[in-house]
């Protein structure tokens, strides 16, 4: 019996040691572990090892994950003060992705254009100008959805601005 239990233990050590993730399945009074998701009947706990810490959370309460975008544009617990630099270091992070996808692009392009070089293509060959159409395409939905998010913020923070200036209007002198 003790050589069964030896033997399991060293078949499964190896794989629960690269297992960074196990689920606690509870049905009653029954308690199961398991590296996959619990079946429906059981309720799950999920366990995970990172760096030498264990976490336990109960994973059958549904996350109601928040957009940081969504939860910038519609802040109100913060000072419009702060919302106003979240606002300004959300837009100049936008534009630096912007100048990123430039560079990118550029750069796809150019790998494009020795690849066209060294396999003989000419210019107007399908096949190139299907590839620089796809990259240009890429490219040009990201900088779209990007410019998006830019004009949504910048139009929040106009809002809040005017919002700013109509409350210190409203505010009574004192003499």
């Amino acid at each position: 019996m003790a050589r069964l239990i030896l033997t399991l233990i060293w078949v499964l050590l190896p794989c629960l040691a690269q297992a960074n993730t196990i689920y606690k399945c509870r049905k009653e009074d029954k308690v199961i572990f398991s590296q996959t998701a619990c079946p429906q009947e059981f309720s799950q706990h999920k366990i995970e090892y990172q760096l030498g810490v264990t976490t336990e959370v109960d994973s059958d309460k549904k996350e109601i994950l928040i957009d940081p975008f969504q939860a910038l544009l519609n802040q109100k617990t913060i000072s419009k003060e702060k919302l106003l630099q979240l606002l300004d270091g959300e837009i100049y992070r936008l534009k630096q992705e912007n100048s990123y996808f430039e560079i990118l692009r550029a750069s796809e392009l150019q790998k494009l254009e020795r690849k066209r070089y060294w396999q003989n293509q000419e210019k107007n060959d399908p096949e190139y100008i299907n590839e620089m159409s796809d990259i240009n395409t890429h490219f040009n939905a990201s900088l779209i959805n990007n410019n998006a998010k830019i004009q949504q913020l910048s139009d929040r923070k106009t809002q809040i601005t005017r919002e700013t200036s109509t409350d210190t209007s409203k505010e009574p002198e004192l003499h």
